[in-house]
């Protein structure tokens, strides 16, 4: 199977320098030069629908606009990128959630990816009504895809667990395709969720030792339960036709850090909750002297922003060697973004994508020049 690669929607807004946000800020913090409107986030889109990129990420939280709805509008401004739709199982109940998908799916020609996501940060789950600890939040995130998962198979549910019930659920209509499950974290809660439910385990870029680690972990725990699991990655890129550009492009935006916003997004994200945002933070120590954590995976990024906070740094030769070290490990999908995120994906799609063709670990999904036969539906022309 060839490798996917997913592109991102900056839902909170876009810039030529770094824009914050994500686990640990408070809401308000995210914010651009360039609006998150749909003009812009559909030049985005085709952007990554051009050049050959499967998908595009659309965050969740309070510090972003609802991913549902902003995806639900430029599917009508795209014609075959799929939307990995990020969304909190415990602000929707798992029957409605399941019929938002199989909606999405019948509207949009099956371009629908879920990316399930347990929780933000206490003070946050709290500002949407849900007051659950960490591990509680899990376990409800366990029976929710329990309950989705059994609706999508068109049975009739009855389930009662220690956090969701439903008497005689059934969808009128089923999602076809069925949309695949993305899910990622790094505490042993996580581990047992993503085995048991996730079709993609993601994780945030961190080195490759690491990174196998995860990939043998969840393997191993869903070897247990008798699943298979596919494995990806989520990072950011700067890629140019030297690495010498490259490097000055990531020193700029390192120099647009102001050390104040350093100090107060670092003090945010240590009262993170999060145990992938421990590993992110344990990259860089919040000094700016040891970011090269792995050959060209800059950990910059992280100092003023919550979530993935490393980047593939280099030459386009560069960063397709750092992808075929990290699909060696087992990893087929990519979900990448930089900034800004219109011209970075050109960057990327025109620069490191021919390489990976060359050698044969990736084709555009609908032909050299991104186009499908007129008539056949999405579903089936991938």
């Amino acid at each position: 199977m060839s490798l996917q690669f997913h592109w991102f929607l900056p839902t909170y807004g876009d810039s030529r320098h770094v824009v914050g946000g994500g686990h640990g800020l408070p809401a308000g913090a995210a914010g651009g030069q360039r609006p998150a409107d749909l003009g812009y986030l559909t030049q985005i889109a085709r952007a990554a629908e051009q050049v050959g990129f499967v998908g595009a990420l659309t965050p969740t939280g309070a510090w972003c606009e609802d991913a549902w709805l902003t995806t639900a509008f430029l599917a009508r401004e795209t014609e075959r990128l799929k939307f990995l739709v990020a969304f909190r199982p415990g602000v929707v109940a798992p029957t409605l959630a399941a019929q938002m998908a199989a909606t999405y799916q019948r509207h949009s020609g099956g371009r629908l990816l879920l990316n399930v996501v347990t929780g933000g940060e206490a003070h946050e789950q709290r500002a949407y009504g849900d007051f659950l600890d960490k591990d509680a939040r899990y376990a409800r995130t366990g029976e929710f895809l329990e309950i989705v998962r059994s609706l999508w198979r068109g049975e009739t549910v009855d389930f009662e667990g220690e956090h969701l019930s439903v008497e005689q659920a059934k969808l009128e209509r089923v999602p076809d395709p069925v949309p695949p499950v993305y899910f990622g974290g790094s505490s042993p809660a996580a581990g047992d969720v993503a085995a048991e439910h996730c079709d993609v385990y993601l994780t945030w870029g961190e080195p490759p030792a690491q990174v196998a680690e995860k990939i043998a972990w969840i393997r191993e725990l869903a070897a247990r339960r008798g699943r298979t699991v596919r494995f990806g990655i989520r990072l950011h890129v700067i890629t140019r036709d030297t690495a010498e550009q490259a490097w000055g492009e990531a020193q700029r935006l390192l120099s647009g850090f102001d050390p104040q916003t350093i100090a107060s997004v670092q003090a945010g994200l240590a009262r993170s909750e999060s145990e992938g945002q421990r590993r992110m933070l344990a990259l860089h120590g919040g000094g700016l002297d040891r970011l090269e954590v792995a050959p060209n995976l800059w950990a910059g990024i992280g100092l003023v922003r919550g979530g993935a906070g490393t980047a593939l740094v280099g030459s386009h030769a560069e960063v397709a060697e750092r992808i075929r070290e990290y699909h060696a490990l087992g990893l087929e999908e990519f979900v990448l973004s930089g900034y800004p995120h219109l011209e970075e994906a050109y960057w990327f799609g025109e620069g490191v994508l021919p390489l990976l063709a060359a050698d044969g670990l990736w084709r555009h999904p609908f032909g050299a020049g991104g186009d499908r036969e007129v008539g056949v539906p999405f579903a089936a022309a991938v």
